[in-house]
């Protein structure tokens, strides 16, 4: 897979998901739906960096 299929597979299954979805709070209004990049990063025990 190269980089720019893997970001948009990354982009595309972070959309399936709420926040409420994986235990955290709604938070702030998003301008896009799903996760964001640093809750992932959270999630998975990574920096977003």
């Amino acid at each position: 897979m190269n980089r720019p299929e893997l970001a948009d597979f990354l982009r595309h299954a972070r959309t399936r998901l709420d926040p409420s979805d994986v235990g955290l709070p709604p938070g702030a209004r998003r301008r896009t739906p799903g996760l964001r990049r640093e809750e992932v990063a959270s999630l998975a025990g990574m920096s977003a960096d």
